[in-house]
């Protein structure tokens, strides 16, 4: 049986291009990306893979049920959050519970929050004499960053790391672990 999984990304779109790639072969693809903005590269990795996209505002995502609407008709399996950076409201929550799950940068509870993402999350990392750092993947609540936590994988932070420099760990992490756990979730439920 395919499972199908929606992607929603602000950014680069290196992670959602990851996950795509590694369910080529298997019975898992991604139905859609979502994306709240209109200059975001993932947008163009996406019509690169053949994956169809939409670009919303935050009236659609907020006021109102344009969004949810669109994921009712879609029906996912999955609802994955890779580099996404707004706060997913209420109802979405509520009509997908428990098929909503992030990546975030840091090993979460700390340097979790509003405003938490890419680089300000590395400098706070090195800022605060970490020594190590690595990913979390969460299930997405009401909180930024305060889901249950599925899976971490970690990295050493060492003393000549610059945020770019502990980006790259980071990523390398995200591209082997999150597909992964993806998977998982789809195909054992745990």
């Amino acid at each position: 049986m395919t499972r199908n999984i929606v992607i929603f990304a602000s950014g680069s779109g290196t992670n959602m291009q990851r996950i795509v790639e590694y369910f080529r072969e298997k019975r898992i693809r991604t139905i859609k990306v979502f994306c709240n903005r209109p200059d975001a590269l993932v947008l163009q990795r996406a019509e690169n893979l053949g994956v169809p996209a939409v670009v919303f505002g935050k009236d659609d995502l907020y006021r109102s049920e344009a969004i949810l609407s669109a994921l009712q008709s879609l029906s996912p399996d999955l609802i994955v959050l890779a580099g996404f950076l707004w706060r997913i409201p209420e109802n979405i929550i509520h009509a997908f519970a428990g098929k909503i799950i992030n990546i975030h940068p840091a090993l979460l509870p700390r340097y979790g929050g509003k405003g938490m993402y890419g680089e300000h999350v590395h400098r706070a990392v090195i800022e605060h004499g970490d020594t190590e750092s690595g990913i979390t993947v969460h299930y997405v609540n009401e909180q930024y960053d305060d889901g249950d936590i599925i899976f971490q994988a970690k990295c050493p932070v060492d003393r000549k790391d610059t945020p770019a420099t502990l980006a790259q760990k980071i990523h390398a992490l995200e591209y082997e672990h999150f597909p992964a756990v993806i998977e998982r979730l789809l195909i054992t439920g745990e």
